[in-house]
């Protein structure tokens, strides 16, 4: 399974924020959203890094309100980027060696998704599902 059949699934929409933004203007924007990650942008569109919550926490651990810094004082700016064609598998190994839970995902040089580790382990137990359902139409048929 590659990442472009969970994007045409869960969809393309990238919610991200200006590297200018406050760390409280993210905060607020991943609450309205309900999700884990932003993808940082700068005035002229391009990727610049990602937020995340991880990143937020770290950062409020030291003083003083980390609310007023901007974004790109907290953002991890070293990236790592997903094709459409990437393998589920090979990319739930490398977010789990990486130590990152969101993946943004690029056709060329326009960024089309971004997939979570909740995505991917949602794809893999899906499809894990689907082979069990046919093994099992298989047995019963075997067995008539």
């Amino acid at each position: 399974m590659k990442i472009s059949s969970i994007l045409s699934k869960k969809g393309g929409e990238i919610i991200s924020i200006e590297h200018e933004a406050t760390v409280q203007n993210a905060i607020e924007v991943l609450a309205e959203h309900n999700i884990g990650a932003l993808v940082v942008m700068d005035a002229s569109g391009e990727l610049t890094g990602i937020i995340s919550e991880r990143d937020i926490i770290l950062a409020a651990a030291k003083p003083p309100d980390v609310g007023s810094f901007p974004v790109s004082q907290v953002m991890t700016t070293e990236v790592i980027i997903g094709l459409p064609e990437d393998d589920v598998i090979s990319v739930a190994h490398i977010m789990t060696e990486k130590r990152f839970r969101h993946l943004p995902v690029r056709s060329g040089e326009r960024l089309i998704g971004i997939v979570s580790i909740g995505d991917i382990l949602k794809a893999q137990r899906d499809e894990y599902m689907g082979e069990i359902d046919t093994l099992e139409t298989m047995l019963m048929a075997n067995e008539d």
